[in-house]
């Protein structure tokens, strides 16, 4: 399998249908991930455990928009599509359904992902489900 496909169809298979059963057939066994919480193993492990605590907070699906792969490297743009159907941050259910965008990049060896990082925007996510404004807010200074 190309890189680039690697790192699309393990979207797609892992984290899109949750199929666990092939992860083996994606994951290094040197695997380290960046992007999970510091509570968490950076391993296989750790990141099954986050696709399910995921997935008790919210109905996902991600969408690619765009990927550059270049040797062994493997960036992708991706829309996740969220329903919100469980307590995150504190925050209880609340049945909104939004969309983030963000980055994922792997690095790829022997085949397999041997890195993960994401770049996901948790603070856009909860500024949706409390219906703030998203970014910045900037309030002029009283005189």
């Amino acid at each position: 399998m190309e890189n680039s496909n690697i790192a699309t169809s393990f979207i797609e298979q892992i984290w899109n249908h949750k199929h666990f059963d092939e992860l083996d057939k994606f994951i290094h066994p040197e695997f380290k991930d960046y992007s999970l919480p510091s509570s968490m193993l950076a391993n296989k492990e750790g990141l099954k455990k986050w696709i399910l605590a995921t997935d008790m907070a919210f109905k996902h699906n991600t969408v690619i928009e765009d990927q550059i792969t270049e040797g062994h490297k493997s960036v992708v743009r991706i829309i996740m599509n969220l329903k919100h159907i469980g307590t995150w941050r504190g925050i209880e259910a609340t049945g909104k359904e939004l969309s983030i965008s963000g980055f994922r990049y792997f690095k790829i060896k022997e085949g397999k992902i041997i890195e993960h990082w994401a770049l996901i925007d948790g603070e856009s996510i909860e500024n949706q489900l409390k219906s703030l404004p998203h970014g910045c807010e900037i309030k002029e200074k009283e005189k």
